[in-house]
C-alpha cells in the first residue's frame, strides 16, 4: 500500500518555486518603477524643482529599463540569476532609500534615475526569458505570460499604496517602503532561485529525454562583449529586424502613446481627468488576463499568427479611438479599454518564443535588444504625439499614424518565417 501511495505522490517540480520567486521579484520591479510618477507633485512642492527636471529622472529610469536588459541577460549567464537579481534589488533599495537625504536635483537623477533604473532594468523582460528558457519546456508560453503579467500586477498593487502613503505621510515614507520591499525580496531570491535545473540534479520542466535544456552552459569573457556580439550576430538575420521593428511599434502604441497621452487626450474631449485616469488604470487590470491568455495560446499556436492578430486589431482600435472619446465614459470607450488592456503586452510571449526559436541560447540576450527597441519606440511616440498635439491642438493624427504603424508591425510579423531546427 505504501509503494502505491509513493507512486501516486507527485512532487512539485523545482521550476514552479523558481517561477514564483520570479513573479514576486517582477511585481516589485514594476512597483519600484511606478513610484516616481506618484511623487512628482510632492517633490515639486517641497523642493521647487520643475516638472521637467523631475521627469528627467523618470526618463533616465525608463531608458535604462530597456537598454540594460541585454547586458543583464549576458550577466545572468556569466554570474548567475541569484547574484544579478540580488545585486539589482540592492541597487533599488540604495537608490530609493538615499532619496530621503536629497538636497539637489542632480541627486534625484543619480538615485531614482541611475541606480533604480539599472536595478529595475536588470529584472526586466529578459529575466522572464531567462527563467522560462532554462526551467521550462512544457508550459513555457503560459509561464512567460504569467511572469509578464507581473508588471501590471505590480502597478496595481503599488500605485494605490504609494499614493495613499504619500498623501498621508509625505513622499519620504513611500521611498522607504520601496527600499524595504526590495530588501525583503532578497532572502527569497537567495533561498529559492537557482540558475539551472542541472544545479539541483533536475532537467527542465517537461524536457524530453536527451534534451539539453536546463543544463548549465559555461560562459567566458566579458558580459558586455557577449551582449554586443549577440546583437552583431542577430543583426545579420532579417528576423531580428522584423521582431525589433514590430516591438518598437508595440512600445510606441502602448507606453509611448496611450500610457503617456490618453488622459490628456480624453480631457481634450471634455472627460474629467480623474475618469480618464481610472480608465487607464483598468488597462493594467485587463492586461493581466490578456497576457496570461497570450502565453497559453503561444504554447499552442504559431507565435507569428498571434503577433499578426494582436498588431492588426490594435491598429484598428486606434483608428476608431478619436470617434469614441467624449465628455463621459460611454459603453464604446469601455469596450476600447477592455480590448486594449487585453492586448497591451500580449505581444511579449510570442516575441520571446520567436527570439528563442531563431537565436537559441542567445535568445534571452537578443530579446533584451528587441525589448530595448520597445522602449526607444515608446520614447519617440511620447515626444512625437506631444509635438502633434502642440501643433494641431488635437491627437487625431497621432492615433491615425499609430494605427498605420501597427499595420506595418503585422506585416513585419508575417514576414518572419519559422526556424524549426532550434532545439526546444
Amino acid at each position: 500500500m505504501t509503494e502505491i501511495l509513493e507512486k501516486k505522490t507527485v512532487r512539485l517540480h523545482r521550476a514552479w518555486p523558481v517561477a514564483a520567486v520570479g513573479f514576486i521579484t517582477l511585481i516589485g520591479a514594476a512597483g519600484f518603477r511606478s513610484v516616481p510618477g506618484v511623487l512628482l507633485d510632492p517633490l515639486h512642492d517641497e523642493f521647487g524643482w520643475s516638472h521637467a527636471t523631475i521627469s528627467a529622472a523618470v526618463s533616465i529610469n525608463l531608458l535604462l529599463f530597456g537598454l540594460i536588459s541585454p547586458f543583464a541577460a549576458a550577466l545572468m549567464d556569466r554570474l548567475g540569476l541569484r547574484r544579478v537579481v540580488s545585486g539589482a534589488l540592492l541597487l533599488i533599495a540604495l537608490g530609493s532609500g538615499l532619496t530621503i537625504f536629497m538636497t539637489s536635483s542632480w541627486q534625484l537623477l543619480i538615485c531614482w534615475g541611475l541606480l533604480v533604473g539599472i536595478g529595475t532594468g536588470s529584472m526586466s523582460m529578459t529575466f522572464v526569458a531567462t527563467i522560462t528558457g532554462r526551467w521550462f519546456v512544457q508550459r513555457r508560453g503560459l509561464v512567460t505570460g504569467i511572469l509578464t503579467a507581473a508588471g501590471a500586477t505590480g502597478q496595481l498593487i503599488f500605485l494605490p499604496l504609494i499614493a495613499a502613503l504619500a498623501g498621508a505621510y509625505g513622499w519620504r515614507v513611500p521611498a522607504l517602503v520601496a527600499a524595504a520591499s526590495a530588501l525583503a525580496v532578497i532572502p527569497l531570491v537567495l533561498l529559492f532561485l537557482r540558475d539551472y535545473p542541472s544545479d539541483v540534479g533536475l532537467t527542465a520542466y517537461g524536457a524530453p529525454e536527451g534534451s539539453t535544456v536546463g543544463q548549465r552552459v559555461e560562459t567566458t569573457g566579458s558580459s558586455a562583449v557577449r551582449a554586443v556580439t549577440a546583437l552583431w550576430k542577430a543583426m545579420h538575420r532579417p528576423a531580428f529586424w522584423m521582431l525589433a521593428g514590430g516591438f518598437a511599434i508595440c512600445g510606441a502604441s502602448t507606453n509611448g502613446l496611450i500610457g503617456t497621452h490618453f488622459v490628456t487626450a480624453a480631457h481634450d474631449h471634455g472627460m474629467p481627468a480623474t475618469t480618464a485616469a481610472s480608465l487607464l488604470a483598468l488597462v493594467g487590470l485587463f492586461d493581466v488576463g490578456g497576457t496570461i491568455a497570450s502565453g497559453w495560446l503561444t504554447d499552442r499556436w504559431d507565435p507569428r499568427y498571434l503577433l499578426i492578430a494582436y498588431y492588426s486589431l490594435r491598429g484598428l482600435s486606434l483608428l476608431v479611438l478619436p470617434s469614441l472619446l467624449g465628455p463621459s465614459a460611454q459603453p464604446s470607450i469601455w469596450v476600447f479599454i477592455i480590448f486594449y488592456g487585453l492586448d497591451w503586452v500580449a505581444t511579449v510571449p510570442p516575441t520571446v518564443a520567436l527570439c528563442r526559436e531563431w537565436f537559441g541560447v542567445d535568445g534571452p540576450i537578443v530579446f533584451g535588444w528587441v525589448f530595448a527597441s520597445h522602449q526607444i519606440g515608446a520614447a519617440f511616440a511620447a515626444t512625437g504625439a506631444g509635438a502633434i498635439r502642440d501643433a494641431q491642438g488635437t491627437y487625431n493624427l497621432a492615433w491615425y499614424l499609430a494605427g498605420g504603424l501597427c499595420a506595418a508591425a503585422a506585416l513585419m510579423s508575417a514576414s518572419i518565417g519559422r526556424k524549426l531546427a532550434v532545439a526546444t
